[in-house]
């Protein structure tokens, strides 16, 4: 079932490829863009599994992990499922007077909190007791069943949108009493998520209704806090602009539905983008392309509001697809996720996303991963998540390594086979994609170099020249990282055990330390001459390298 759709095909040499990096030329600052995760199943947080992976990611990055998840205002009994979430959060007596009750939730937060991450607080879904049309209420949707299915009766409008801003505003203040004012003040709060597909069962107008009365809770419960959305996906489709811009109107200039005031209040803006992965002869091929036109036309539409522009903008969801538990198995097309074409789409990808928002003019403060992990399923199912029972794929190497750059970005040669503005336009379908990210502070340097290409085949590695100048020191201490079939790599680890459905203890023990990231080679002190040193090596077909430099 997994691995069958990479093709290995044998080619000349490559060229060599040089990579010229001057730390000397620094740019803007690093944003941690990449330190932003989310998923559906919000109960998955404080299971065993969820909590392991949740520490991991909190210990790859030097600032706090934003962490987005569905489903938190959801009605149930708190056990989860593919796709679905609940925390009784909000119930009603036999009168109809509310019945709060945040002991799912408080655990949920409780679980970052403790880690030293934070919520982006999604506020929805709704309530069965409130819901326009709360039945059928529970789905019980399995990879191969029709998507559509999930959209029950939470997806709809409230009976009684004062009960809704009610809820909203205990919520705030609930948290702030239990977590301090300071910490909720740190905190992103947001309306929904995906309103303009199915997950909202309303209008447009509707859904800007119920923002208006939810932003006006939140901030009469807590006036400091960040409020933002609409979280649409796909603003490149022309529904999905029609809606978001809809939204940005009224936030301007329109009738507040809950004060009566003009516009309503924002604090950041949201929005999801999405690649587009198919079978071509057998082969998978990805889209980046796909990708970078939403996130292009998401940043595009938000820099035609003169006064919203400048706000941070979170791509709440920036993934190769849409599905996160539509499994390789039964999506031939999604068996793309458990090896090193993940990893490599990663790398190369979040490095242009600064690239896009510097050619629109507009701050952006996090894309999110929507990939998380998904408890008590079999081993590298093909699900789109970053562990499979316990063990780190190799895309989570990726984080590893922007977890380790810091500073200011610095200059990386332009004349090489793609940039951000080619790969939105034709995607890589091409020569490779062999191109890097580079950053310095005030000891160290990093540069994360990616072999990358849409169509998943294994390719000779490619000769990589990185030429640093600019270095500010007569000698630098040398750690060499790669994710590539050999390193960094507990998929294919597993594989040459033989895909063993259920590994022995002492496998899984192997398989834990092969999902860390490793060195290529052991560290070393060299000379720098002139300021410059010159770094050598091949790059495999979807390997990516982190070189990191200490003076």
């Amino acid at each position: 079932m997994v691995g069958l759709l990479s093709n290995t095909i044998s080619l000349a040499q490559p060229k060599s490829v040089e990579i010229r990096v001057d730390l000397s030329k620094t740019k803007e600052p690093l944003k941690p863009i990449w330190g932003w995760f989310g998923y559906d199943e919000p109960n998955y947080t404080y299971m065993k599994d969820g909590k392991k992976l949740l520490s991991e990611i909190a210990n790859l990055s030097q600032v706090p992990v934003y962490v987005r998840a569905h489903s938190l205002l959801v009605t149930g009994d708190g056990k989860a499922a593919l796709k679905w979430g609940s925390t009784n959060a909000y119930t009603e007596d036999k009168n109809g007077n509310p019945v709060y009750d945040w002991t799912i939730v408080d655990k949920i937060f409780d679980t970052y909190i403790e880690r030293g991450m934070k919520p982006i607080a999604q506020i929805g879904f709704m309530p069965e007791a409130m819901s326009t049309k709360p039945e059928p209420y529970k789905h019980n949707w399995s990879p191969g069943n029709q998507y559509n299915d999930i959209y029950t009766g939470w997806a709809y409008p409230p009976k009684d949108y004062k009960k809704w801003s009610e809820l909203v505003y205990q919520w705030v203040k609930h948290s702030v009493a239990r977590y301090g004012q300071k910490e909720v003040e740190s905190w992103y709060w947001e309306l929904w998520n995906e309103p303009n597909i199915g997950y909202w069962k309303g209008t447009v107008d509707e859904y800007i209704k119920l923002y208006d009365y939810t932003a006006d809770a939140v901030k009469r419960a807590l006036p400091t806090a960040k409020m933002g959305g609409p979280e649409v996906t796909g603003p490149g489709s022309e529904s999905s602009a029609r809606f978001f811009r809809a939204f940005m109107d009224h936030i301007a200039s329109g009738t507040n539905a809950a004060t009566g005031k003009k516009g309503a209040p924002i604090d950041f803006i949201t929005f999801h983008a999405k690649g587009s992965p198919k079978l071509v002869n057998g082969v998978v091929q990805m889209n980046m392309g796909t990708q970078f036109r939403d996130i292009d036309k998401g940043f595009e539409i938000v820099a035609s509001y003169p006064t919203l522009k400048n706000l941070p903008i979170i791509i709440g969801e920036s993934d190769p697809e849409g599905c996160a538990a539509c499994s390789e198995d039964l999506h031939p097309q999604n068996a793309y996720r458990n090896g090193t074409m993940y990893s490599s789409y990663t790398a190369a990808a979040f490095a242009r996303k600064y690239d896009l928002a510097k050619s629109r003019g507009v701050n952006l403060l996090g894309a999110v991963t929507w990939a998380f992990e998904f408890e008590d399923q079999p081993w590298f199912r093909g699900f789109r998540d970053l562990a499979t029972n316990g063990v780190d794929k190799p895309v989570l190497n990726v984080f590893r390594m922007f977890g380790m750059m810091q500073g200011n970005r610095v200059e990386v040669n332009t004349d090489l086979a793609y940039d951000f503005t080619k790969i939105k336009n034709e995607s890589v379908r091409g020569e490779r994609d062999i191109n890097a990210l580079a950053a310095k502070d005030s000891k160290s340097a990093t540069v994360m170099v990616w072999n990358y290409h849409d169509d998943n085949v294994v390719v000779p590695a490619s000769p990589v020249d990185v030429k640093l100048k600019g270095i500010p020191a007569q000698r630098v201490f040398v750690q060499h990282y790669r994710i590539d079939q050999q390193f960094s790599n507990s998929y294919e680890v597993w594989k040459k055990m033989g895909s063993p459905k259920s590994p022995t203890a002492e496998q899984i023990s192997e398989l834990e330390k092969a999902g860390q990231l490793q060195l290529l080679t052991s560290p070393m002190w060299i000379n720098v001459k002139n300021g410059e040193v010159d770094m050598p090596f091949l790059l495999p077909g979807q390997g990516v390298s982190l070189v990191k430099l200490s003076w």
